[in-house]
């Protein structure tokens, strides 16, 4: 059955990659993108992801919207790294929940990343987490002015994750059958990584900071597929995750020790009367 997807960041990278796979699957697919897209729109500003919005509600009509994937970001370092990663988003899908919510099985997929573990600037996740845009991007230049360009990009994604913990369980979304979800790809051999996939130099730094044992960098479709399992109707019962699709570099990296408790049970708790 034929069902309607937004995708947004549409024309390039993991975008078009989902794009094209619901497509051939049958789907219809909205995109929403700065250009080449069903819906052209800048996701930098409130007027438009207002915008954007308002689009889509025209396309979908009467009818649904049963998916929406979030694939639109910048990767370079900068203050609109917050307005596209995270208000971009997040203001996205609050919008569309209307939507959403008219259909069987609505689906959520957002796009985190495996720096969302990396160091991360705290004024900035938790301007972002209290919907403060203009505080958040003074927090970004700060960041910049301060020598620290690259926490920004960790700072959204970090933001992203605990926003989506916890939306995905409530009354609006979890409460009416949405179900929200996110993947966290490490490095993906997009138009946006080939420069640095090409120097060595660099190549050398992001193998350390995010070394992928498992078949190395990703292709955009590697991500793709893992995106449209959490729109699928058979995930029922996923909320809130984050799932890392990234060669089993957070796998590497991570250093949280994993504590047992013990529970303490009545001597009697197992008892089963005859």
């Amino acid at each position: 059955m034929s069902r309607t997807i937004v995708v947004t960041g549409s024309a390039s990278g993991i975008g078009a990659a989902t794009a094209g796979l619901l497509h051939e699957r049958g789907d219809r697919v909205i995109g929403v993108d700065l250009r080449d897209a069903e819906v052209c729109a800048d996701l930098s500003s409130p007027a438009g992801r207002d915008a954007a919005s308002s689009a889509v509600f025209a396309q979908v009509g009467d009818g649904a919207l049963d998916g929406l994937v979030t694939c639109a970001g910048l990767s370079r370092a900068g203050a609109p790294q917050v307005s596209v990663n995270f208000f971009g988003t997040v203001d996205l899908v609050q919008d569309l929940r209307p939507l959403l919510a008219r259909s069987r099985a609505p689906r959520v997929a957002l796009v985190s990343s495996i720096s969302s573990t990396q160091p991360t600037d705290p004024a900035i996740v938790e301007a972002c987490l209290s919907g403060a845009e203009q505080a958040a991007l003074e927090a970004a230049e700060a960041a910049v002015v301060g020598g620290r360009p690259h926490e920004i990009y960790s700072s959204t994604k970090a933001a992203l994750n605990q926003w989506l913990r916890r939306v995905a369980v409530s009354a609006d979304f979890a409460g009416a059958g949405i179900a929200v979800n996110a993947v966290a790809p490490g490095v993906v051999l997009t138009a946006m990584t080939e420069e640095l996939v090409s120097d060595p130099q660099w190549k050398s730094v992001m193998d350390a900071a995010v070394p992928m044992p498992l078949n190395g960098y990703a292709p955009p479709e590697a991500i793709a597929h893992a995106l449209l399992w959490l729109l699928a109707p058979e995930n029922t019962h996923m909320a809130g995750q984050v799932v890392f699709v990234d060669g089993g570099a957070q796998a590497v990296t991570a250093h949280h020790a994993i504590v047992l408790t013990r529970i303490p049970v009545a001597a009697d708790a197992f008892t089963t009367s005859r």
